[in-house]
This record gives structure tokens, C-alpha cells and sequence, in this order.
């Protein structure tokens, strides 16, 4: 991310990532922990979801509602996200009203309550959210995919987690959880705004120091390679509209041929966004499904859908279709489009807007300072700054020769799955 990026690592292995931009007074401070449902055993799935949301209960020096009444009187805002292979912590606030979120924080990697009380709370609200999205037709294809997507990887598990394990997981073991996975040395600190860095490291310095580092006995799972077959699911529920998706093995974001991948997708459907906090938007109106299948009215839309994860994870094509259209001849447009790619090298000029598009959505997704911030800590989970340094000179990077290989490698129609989500007829 340039040289105005510095890192510093205190003692306790707690590591700081700062970038100072100073034409608005405004910082955005991220606390990143390497935790997500990709750590997570049978029986306990969604517990660091389910911990990010204690979190927010309070400590004895920041009692519940304290901060978040602080925070917003001085125009701040703040929130938290659990993903795959993280949970996060973000406040962006005034440049001035910085050690709100510098004390908050430190705080609570060491000070939450978990009161029992609260965390019966709480379980009815995680419930009720794993209920909320069961009656979301994506939310159920995506969990059927990822259940026959990977054999033992916590992968296949939904972030939330299962439903009967929010069931059953008990106070003392969120609060294990807690104590055992927050800590410096499993940390990171990223802030982008308006602040000098010297002072800002004397803080965490001063807040952080006499933390301990800790083993954190971190469940680190075995990558599964290739999909070993082709699977379907079919599905019926709720809703009016009938949805495709088929998903193929991706590399993980360290791998060299993520970003031919990337290309690929946004040849195929348009560029997807990595940016999970939010970004920009472009069209894919150019991709060649849109034009081949919506421009057609044979769907109502298509998108792509790539991440980067710290694993092997799954690359999706997703199909909004008209009722009563074959799922059938969907796949065959697909199938004869990657073929094309698989077979004969791409023009260079389609290359090169496919690259600028790829290029134009990561710019917008890392514009604000929020962003800037995210993009920090985010490329530190699976890889290091760096990673996000070097994405434009790496998209840049991609040539026909690549293209043609990483199709063969992960778009392979026998090594997939395909799941449908149809709308339950009336009556049944």
C-alpha cells in the first residue's frame, strides 16, 4: 500500500498498521482478530460470531450502551463483522475523539463480561437472525453448495452457524473462546486518518503493552483441494423466483492464480468486490453472460462471486432466472462460454477491459478512509499488506496464456456443483 504505510510490533507480538492521510479530521481504527468460523469444531459452529455480538455487552469501565451513546454524540460510527477466516472491530470518529476508540477497544480484548443474563439474550437474538436468513432463498442455496462443497473444511459451515449448536453452546464457552483467541499476539491494529503516528503508537504502547501474548491453540484445518465430482442440489421454499448457482474451487488469495481468476470472473459476469464493508459499483453490461443470457431475457440477471480467503474456498455464478425458464439451457451458455475461454486465448483488448474494470471497483471500494482502514487489517488475514499493495500490478499482470490455464485449472464442468432454489408451488 505505498510507503505511507508503517507497521510496528510491540513485545506481546501485537501488530500495528498505520497510514496517515490528513486531508479530512477524520480516522478510521480497526482491531482485527485471526478467528472465524474456518477455526471452528462440530458443536460449536457460530460461537465467534455469537462472541463478536458479546462485545458489544460491556465491561465493568464501558457498561452496555456507554460507548455506542459516546460514539454517536460525537459522530462517529462503529460496528463489527465475522467472516471465514476473521472477526473485526471498526470505529471511524472525529481525528480528535480517537482514544474513545484506542481505550474501547483495548479494554475489551481483555475486560468483557459476558454476563449470563446478557447471553441468554443474545442466543434468542443469534437464533432468531439463523432463522431470519433460512427464509432467504440464497442463504439456503449457499449452504446446501458449501455443505457438498467441502468434506470436513469448517468451510462448509454458514457463519452463523448451525442451529442447534446455538442451541446448546453454553456461556463458559463463548467465554473460553473469548479468552483463549483474543489476544495482542493474535491481533492486529490498522487505523488510516488524521493522526500523527508517533503519538498514536505511544498510546497502544501505553493501552496494549501489559497485555500478555498468549497460545491460542488455533484450529488450523487441512485446505481440500479439487472437487472430486459434479453434485446437484435442488431445493424448494419460499419466495417467487428461481435462482442458479454454480460453484467451482477457488484458489486461496495467496495462491498466483487468484487474480487470473479474477479476470476471469470479470470477463465472465464483471468484477466482483472484495470489499465486504462496501464500495463502489460498475455494470456488467459488457461481461459476456450478461450479454449472452439477460440481454437475451434468458435470466433476469448474473453476477459473480470470488473472495478472498485464507484456504481454498468456492467461486460462484449466480443466475436470477424468468419462471418456468430451463435451468438447462442456462448451463449450456455457460458451459460453452467457459469452454471458449478453456480453448482459445482471449483478445487482448477484451483482457485489458476486463483488467480496468477489476481495477475501477477496487478503487472504489478502497476510497474513503473507512476503506483505506479495512483494506489494511482485510489483506493482513490471509496474507500481509502488501497483498493489497500489489493487486493492481498483479491484475495488470494477467495474460491470455494465464486465462486459458486457470479455466482449465477451476472452471471444469465435471468437478462443480450446481444447486436450484425453485419457489414452493401454492398448496404443497
Amino acid at each position: 500500500m505505498n510507503q505511507q504505510v508503517q507497521t510496528h510490533t510491540l513485545s506481546n507480538g501485537l501488530t500495528i498498521l498505520t497510514k496517515e492521510i490528513h486531508h479530512v479530521p477524520l480516522v478510521s481504527h480497526w482491531v482485527w482478530y485471526r478467528i472465524g468460523s474456518r477455526n471452528e469444531v462440530p458443536g460449536k459452529t457460530g460461537i465467534s460470531h455469537w462472541v463478536e455480538h458479546m462485545q458489544f455487552k460491556g465491561t465493568p469501565k464501558y457498561p452496555i450502551n456507554v460507548l455506542d451513546q459516546a460514539i454517536s454524540r460525537d459522530g462517529g460510527f462503529w460496528n463489527a463483522l465475522t467472516s471465514l477466516d476473521w472477526t473485526t472491530y471498526l470505529e471511524t470518529l472525529p481525528a480528535d475523539k480517537l482514544d474513545i476508540a484506542l481505550d474501547l477497544e483495548a479494554d475489551r480484548m481483555v475486560n468483557s463480561s459476558f454476563d449470563p443474563q446478557e447471553t441468554e439474550l443474545e442466543r434468542t437474538v443469534v437464533i432468531s437472525e439463523r432463522e431470519g436468513n433460512e427464509n432467504e432463498p440464497l442463504f439456503r442455496l449457499g449452504e446446501a453448495v458449501n455443505a457438498l462443497g467441502f468434506k470436513a473444511h469448517p468451510y462448509r459451515n454458514q457463519v452463523i452457524g448451525n442451529k442447534k449448536d446455538l442451541e446448546t453452546i453454553t456461556r463458559d464457552q463463548l467465554y473460553g473462546h473469548y479468552k483463549q483467541h483474543y489476544s495482542p499476539n493474535n491481533a492486529v491494529v490498522a487505523l488510516a486518518g488524521d493522526f500523527d503516528t508517533a503519538t498514536v503508537l505511544s498510546r497502544i504502547e501505553e493501552l496494549y503493552g501489559n497485555i500478555a501474548a498468549q497460545d491460542n491453540g488455533t484450529l488450523t484445518p487441512e485446505p481440500e483441494g479439487a472437487l472430486e465430482d459434479f453434485y446437484r442440489v435442488d431445493l424448494e421454499g419460499p419466495g417467487d423466483t428461481v435462482y442458479l448457482q454454480v460453484s467451482y474451487r477457488s484458489p486461496a488469495a495467496n495462491n498466483e492464480d487468484f487474480f487470473a481468476l479474477m479476470v476471469l470472473d470479470s470477463l465472465l459476469t464483471g468484477p466482483s468486490s472484495l470489499d465486504m464493508f462496501g464500495g463502489g459499483s460498475i455494470s456488467n453490461k459488457t461481461s459476456r453472460l450478461y450479454q449472452l443470457l439477460v440481454e437475451t431475457d434468458k435470466a433476469v440477471s448474473i453476477s459473480g462471486g470470488l473472495q478472498a480467503t485464507v484456504d481454498p474456498y468456492l467461486y460462484d455464478i449466480l443466475a436470477i432466472l424468468p419462471p418456468d425458464h430451463p435451468e438447462d439451457e442456462i448451463l449450456r451458455v455457460i458451459d460453452d462460454e467457459i469452454k471458449k475461454l478453456q480453448d482459445h486465448k482471449v483478445p487482448a483488448e477484451d483482457i485489458q477491459r476486463a483488467i480496468k474494470q477489476a481495477k475501477a471497483l477496487f478503487a472504489y471500494g478502497s476510497e474513503n478512509i473507512t476503506n483505506q482502514a479495512f483494506w489494511l487489517g482485510y489483506s493482513s488475514m490471509f496474507a500481509d499488506p502488501s497483498w493489497f499493495d500489489q493487486y493492481i500490478p498483479n491484475l495488470e499482470k494477467v495474460n491470455a496464456e494465464q486465462l486459458m490455464q486457470a479455466a482449465r485449472k477451476y472452471l471444469n464442468s465435471e468437478q462443480r456443483i450446481v444447486g436450484i432454489y425453485r419457489p414452493k408451488e401454492k398448496g404443497k
